[in-house]
C-alpha cells in the first residue's frame, strides 16, 4: 500500500461513481480521509453507514473546507452552481476535479469559480454500470478502465501529473 497522495478527499455527490473513488481510495490507501455531500439527507446517512466515507456534511461548501482533492461526482448542469458555491470554500492548493461525460459545458461552467491557488482538472472516467445511488459502488469498478483528464486555464502540470498518478492507483 502507498503513502497516501491527498489528506482529504471531499465527494460532492454520493452515488455510483463517488462511492466506487472512495472504495478505490480506501483499498489502495491513496487518501488518508474522505468526506462527503449529497443533497438528501438519507443519502449521506446511507454513505455513513456503508462506511465508504468517513464524514457527511449538508452542504458542498462544508465538505469542501480543508479537503486537498475536491471530485463533483453530479449531473454535469449542476456543476457551475456547485462550483459558484465551493469556490469560497476551498483550501489553498486544492485540485478540484470532476467525472461528467461532456468537458466544454463544464470547463466555462466550473473555471469561473476556481480561485487563484486552486487548480481544476476536467476528468472523466469512462467507467459505470446501470445501477446508481451509494449502494451501487465497487473498488473494482476503475479497474482496466480508462480516465480522460482534461487541463485548462485553471490546472498545472503539477496538479494534472498528481490526478492522473491519483487515477492510475484507482
Amino acid at each position: 500500500m502507498m503513502a497516501p497522495m491527498f489528506n482529504r478527499m471531499a465527494l460532492v455527490g454520493l452515488g455510483l461513481i463517488g462511492s466506487s473513488m472512495a472504495w478505490a481510495a480506501k483499498r489502495n490507501g491513496v487518501v488518508k480521509e474522505i468526506v462527503g455531500t449529497a443533497r438528501s439527507e438519507k443519502t449521506r446517512a446511507r454513505a455513513l453507514e456503508l462506511g465508504f466515507i468517513d464524514e457527511a456534511f449538508e452542504t458542498a461548501a462544508q465538505a469542501v473546507e480543508a479537503a486537498d482533492l475536491v471530485v463533483l461526482c453530479l449531473p454535469v448542469r449542476a456543476s457551475g452552481a456547485v462550483a459558484e458555491e465551493i469556490g469560497p470554500h476551498l483550501a489553498p492548493g486544492a485540485i478540484v476535479t470532476d467525472v461528467g461525460s461532456v468537458k466544454g459545458n463544464v470547463v466555462a461552467d466550473v473555471e469561473p469559480h476556481i480561485p487563484d491557488g486552486c487548480y481544476f482538472v476536467a476528468g472523466h472516467p469512462v467507467a459505470g454500470t446501470e445501477h446508481s445511488g451509494p449502494d451501487a459502488g465497487f473498488a473494482e469498478l476503475f479497474e482496466g478502465r480508462w480516465c480522460i483528464l482534461t487541463p485548462a486555464d485553471k490546472s498545472s502540470p503539477e496538479a494534472t501529473e498528481k490526478l492522473q498518478s491519483f487515477w492510475q492507483e484507482l
